[in-house]
This record gives C-alpha cells, sequence and structure tokens, in this order.
C-alpha cells in the first residue's frame, strides 16, 4: 500500500478485528472505500455491483452495463470480510465456503482481482 493513510486505516481495522473488536466506524468506512476505488482501477466497468453496506456499493469488471434496478450480478459482504479479502487475510474461496459474501451473476468471482493490498 503506497498511501500511509489508508494503510494505517487497513491496520486498526485488522488489528481490532484480530482482538474481537469492532474498529472505528469512520476508520473502518475510510478503509473500505479505498479498497473499492482500487478494485475500480484494477477492474474497470460496469457490469457487477460490489457493495459493502453500509458503507458503499460499487459497479465494476467489463461486460454488460447495468443500468436501473437490480443488477445482473452482484458481489455482497460486510466490512470486515472485505477488509480482510482486500488486503488477503482471507481468499475469496474462504470466505465464500465460510458464507461471508455473496456472489451471483455472470463474472462475480472476484478472486483474479484479489487481493488488492
Amino acid at each position: 500500500m503506497s498511501d500511509p493513510a489508508i494503510a494505517a486505516q487497513l491496520q486498526a481495522c485488522l488489528t481490532a478485528y484480530s482482538m474481537d473488536r469492532k474498529p472505528d466506524r469512520d476508520v473502518e468506512k475510510a478503509a473500505v472505500k479505498a479498497m473499492l476505488v482500487l478494485l475500480m482501477d484494477k477492474a474497470p466497468g460496469r457490469s457487477v455491483e460490489v457493495r459493502i453496506p453500509p458503507y458503499a456499493a460499487v459497479q465494476v469488471i467489463e461486460g454488460v452495463r447495468h443500468r436501473r434496478g437490480t443488477p445482473a450480478a452482484v458481489v455482497e459482504c460486510d466490512a470486515r470480510t472485505w477488509i480482510e479479502l482486500s488486503t488477503g487475510a482471507i481468499t475469496w474461496e474462504q470466505a465464500r465456503a465460510g458464507g461471508r459474501v455473496a456472489a451471483s451473476g455472470e463474472r462475480s468471482d472476484l478472486s483474479a482481482y484479489l487481493p488488492l493490498a
């Protein structure tokens, strides 16, 4: 991670998770959004919607463009799972097997893009 502020936010979140605590909400939100921006840079497009409620949702990966209603491909998980996936603390396969991420539709497998940092 080249941005020290983002690296510090990610580390603060991972440390809190490892102690079974919830990180500061603003820190977690900033970390989630920073990792989503990295995903958008790595996988530009609008065919898959990645949702990390309550913080953000983005569209990524080239393909059929989503315009209205429920997208054909959706990935959704909580903030902890997203941060752990994007930093490599867990793998896509572990998250899917553990029921920590819901992914449906064509191109919704993000394993080729993870980890991000």
